[in-house]
């Protein structure tokens, strides 16, 4: 999967929210869940995929990503849960 795409990270079900985006998910998910980079979603252990949205430019991924970063916490996770209500890890989806 090497398209743009904003996606949402979580510790656990209702714990602590990662919001990024970038140009390679699977390589970029790949990379909190082995620690590879230090920062926020390694000190917080923060490795679990459990929403995310896929776009054709690069300005509207950024955009998306400024804005639900400043959404507040129920909101981002009533996202989430209208996609994902179990809160599953959406690692296995990305990578087939």
């Amino acid at each position: 999967m090497e398209n743009l795409a904003v996606y949402i990270l979580a510790s656990k079900k209702n714990g602590t929210l990662y919001i990024g985006s970038t140009r390679n998910l699977v390589k970029r998910i790949h990379e909190h869940r082995s620690e590879f980079l230090e920062g926020f979603s390694k000190k917080y252990g923060v490795k679990k995929l459990v929403y995310f949205e896929q776009y054709d430019l690069l300005t509207d991924a950024g955009a998306r990503e400024k804005q639900l970063k400043k959404w507040l916490r129920e909101w981002k996770i009533a996202l989430i849960e209208k996609e994902n209500p179990n809160w599953d890890d959406l690692w296995d989806l990305i990578i087939r």
